[in-house]
């Protein structure tokens, strides 16, 4: 082991894996401000008439073809896996509308769907949609650089596709209220959803999620990591002739020769000491979302008719607007074949709080919001990497998911000289 000592901030997948890699050649210390490791990685256990039940309220699911730095972190760690099950179910209560995405019966699991003119309007705009997205995919001439909203105009797509089915859904996804995917790029957004099946009706891939919670692979990484504090906030980032001092609430955390800043792109810059005019720029023009998680057992937040039930449950009113955070309902039980009998949901944002009675836990997280400013941003992160001995990992380099936060955490390990032992194995 060499004698560089190395600070990582922040024990998200990104910090917590970049921590892991780093510590097979380096002295590694891990500062997490908050009382447990994971960020999103949350696994909760609850008492149910089973028995202890572990259930996820963060990171839940992934897919093989889209998450593989993801996928080879978990085969080499032995990290049990199961298949999971994705759906998106639609509920607007106050217009008594209710579908689901599963196939012809849970479209049209409410008879009136079937006479309904705007029902029926949305459906043949869906069918247009995918056509469409992937002839503009198809198609190299066109250097789209507009928004989604402006897509849909120019496509034409009607109000009933807008509101009952595509912002629901992308909202859902990215955990942003509508208003914010109008603003999303266009083909960016075609991107990730022709890469996750999203505008086909077939070769969609399998989802997958963490046997017994992702917790499973915290434990498995934890070990290797010399040094972890939690409760512990970096306050500044300070760069000195002698490295990179850290100082906290308590005062000085120690001096260090690298920096990874695995926190969210505004929390990094809000750490670092006099900021230099390009780190300001690139991590100011990210903005986060935040979303109230209810973990609980309430089955009033979801669809009416369990018929419609789906592994993701949007619900909605008309009178509410695109600003509003998304409101949408996981069913734990069909997403982590949870073995109980009793239906346990993750609810972001309710319409109606939970009755008290059903709430097993209560939890805020804050998710990247991509508009064009920050995908313009993107491109500049790599020029950061390294500068001042301080480096910078986090979801927001990519999509916002698991997948994105790892595969920067393994770039940074690998310009720091230790490469994923996937990485080393396929050399070898």
């Amino acid at each position: 082991m060499q004698s560089r000592r190395i600070a990582v901030l922040g024990s998200g997948v990104a910090g917590i894996s970049a921590a892991w890699m780093l510590s097979q050649r380096y002295e590694v210390t891990l500062f997490e401000a908050s009382d447990r490791l994971g960020g999103h990685s949350h696994t909760v256990d609850c008492d149910l008439p089973e028995g202890r039940v572990p259930v996820d309220t963060g990171f839940i699911v992934y897919n093989e073809p889209n998450y593989p730095q993801l996928k080879a972190l978990f085969e080499h760690l032995a990290v049990p896996t199961l298949d999971s099950n994705m759906s998106f179910a639609f509920a607007a209560r106050d217009i008594d509308l209710e579908y689901a995405g599963s196939g012809l019966g849970t479209l049209f699991a409410q008879r009136r769907n079937l006479i309904r003119p705007r029902f029926l309007g949305m459906v043949r705009d869906i069918l247009r949609f995918n056509k469409a997205a992937h002839e503009r995919l198809t198609d190299d001439t066109r250097g789209d650089d507009i928004s989604l909203g402006a897509l849909l105009d120019e496509l034409g797509m009607g109000e009933a596709f807008r509101r009952y089915y595509l912002l629901p859904m992308s909202a859902a996804i990215w955990s942003c209220p509508q208003d914010v995917m109008l603003a999303f790029p266009a083909r960016s957004f075609l991107q990730f959803f022709y890469n996750h099946g999203l505008i086909q009706l077939k070769d969609r891939p399998q989802w997958r999620t963490v046997a017994g919670g992702s917790r499973e692979y915290l434990e498995r990484l934890r070990p290797a990591i010399a040094h972890i504090h939690t409760g512990t906030p970096v306050g500044s980032v300070q760069r000195t002739d002698a490295g990179i001092r850290l100082a906290g609430a308590g005062g000085d955390l120690g001096t260090f020769d690298e920096v990874v800043l695995a926190a969210h792109g505004d929390q990094s810059l809000a750490m670092l000491d006099a900021p230099r005019d390009d780190e300001a720029r690139l991590l100011g023009a990210f903005r986060y979302q935040m979303n109230e998680a209810f973990l609980h057992t309430d089955a009033q937040l979801m669809p009416r008719r369990r018929a419609v039930w789906s592994s993701w449950n949007h619900l909605t009113t008309e009178s509410v607007d695109g600003t509003r955070p998304v409101s949408v309902t996981y069913w734990m039980n069909r997403l982590q074949s949870l073995p109980t009998d009793t239906d346990v949901f993750v609810t972001l944002n309710p319409l109606e709080t939970p009755r008290p009675a059903s709430v097993i836990q209560q939890q805020t997280y804050d998710h990247p919001v991509f508009d064009r400013d920050a995908i313009a941003a993107q491109a500049g992160l790599g020029d950061l990497q390294g500068n001042d001995r301080l480096w910078y990992c986090g979801s927001y380099h990519g999509y916002g998911f698991h997948e994105d936060a790892l595969a920067s955490a393994v770039r940074v390990a690998e310009r720091l000289g230790a490469p994923a032992p996937w990485q080393r194995d396929a050399v070898a």
